[in-house]
């Protein structure tokens, strides 16, 4: 395993193009008028205007409120992307304060988080006032490429590296973000990636201190968020017991809750989420009053941890609108 003392340090000879060509941005596709390509929605419309409409092209739905001020940063730079792009993706604006049951079911707890429809179904997303480079790439990501530069190239290796680490290849994926890092050293993504390297190494307390130790604007990001609430479901899995005693109980008594969500939290940590999310999944059918609706709470903690594009996410995300919305 490499020596991740240093997050900004060189880590072996893996390096990428830090002063790549940024390309020009495309012309926006012809005969897209920008007037219906952005929209405000109500709970009511909600299916028409994001789930019918997401079949004919990516929807993105930007929740927000009049008194959040980071989400009146994005407005201007998300509608202009959007523009931009000509039609390859449309914006659905949602208030939630004046509409706050969609949000609230879709686990949406911070503001503003844009969601990424396709084929009516949330397909991405992301949370926070992200930059207009950012913020095209991501429509570029949805919607198709849209031109090479260096963002793009940084997206790239930082996928490769998230294969890799996903794969159990941990020195390489090590090496790749650090060479992201080294082109651009305030990446939170890759800067959780190399956190999350430690953790699968069982150097939690490394990632901890990596983590706890970034500057705020970086440290309140998401994925740094995300990794510190996992830290802290793995310090309490390790108090909740032995697995097979849990499931032992559940077998004579399957309506157990309290022992059905310890081991959906164990399971959580061992990394087998769609058997955590499953655990969690049948609680919420059994007994939603248990713990005040404590299943679907975990669950979107989860959520939050694994991320909007993990499978497992999206498989029980699906799962929990079918409950939901039934």
């Amino acid at each position: 395993m490499s020596d991740y003392g240093n997050p900004y340090g060189g880590y072996g000879s893996q390096t990428m193009t830090a002063n790549a060509q940024i390309g020009g941005a495309p012309a926006p596709a012809g005969g897209a008028n920008p007037a219906d390509l952005i929209k405000d929605t109500t709970t009511a419309a909600f299916a028409k205007d994001v789930m019918e409409e997401s079949r004919n092209q990516p929807v993105l739905v930007d929740f927000w409120a009049p008194w959040c001020g980071p989400c009146r940063q994005l407005t201007p730079i998300i509608e202009k992307a959007v523009k931009e792009a000509g039609g390859r993706v449309k914006l659905v604006k949602m208030n939630i304060d004046d509409h706050p049951a969609i949000p609230g079911q879709l686990g949406i707890q911070s503001i503003p988080a844009v969601v990424a429809f396709v084929d009516g179904r949330p397909a991405d997303g992301f949370m926070g006032a992200l930059p207009e480079s950012q913020v095209k790439a991501f429509i570029d990501k949805i919607a198709g490429p849209a031109g090479a530069d260096q963002a793009a190239e940084i997206a790239a290796v930082l996928e490769q590296a998230n294969e890799l680490l996903a794969a159990g290849n941990i020195d390489h994926a090590a090496q790749l973000f650090a060479a992201i890092i080294q082109a651009d050293s305030d990446n939170a993504k890759a800067l959780a990636g190399m956190a999350e390297c430690m953790i699968v190494a069982n150097q939690h307390q490394r990632a901890r201190e990596l983590l706890t130790n970034l500057p705020p604007e970086i440290g309140g990001a998401a994925e740094i968020q995300a990794l510190l609430t996992r830290l802290d479901q793995i310090d309490e899995a390790r108090k909740l017991g032995d697995p097979v005693a849990l499931e032992h109980t559940l077998s004579l008594n399957p309506d157990d809750h309290a022992a059905r969500l310890k081991l959906a939290k164990i399971r959580n940590v061992e990394g087998r989420r769609d058997e955590a999310a499953d655990h969690l999944l049948l609680l919420m059918k059994r007994d939603r009053s248990f713990e005040d609706d404590g299943a679907r709470k975990q669950l979107l903690q989860f959520f939050e941890v694994w991320g909007p594009k993990d499978p497992a996410t999206i498989a029980a995300r699906r799962k929990l609108s079918s409950i939901l919305f039934s």
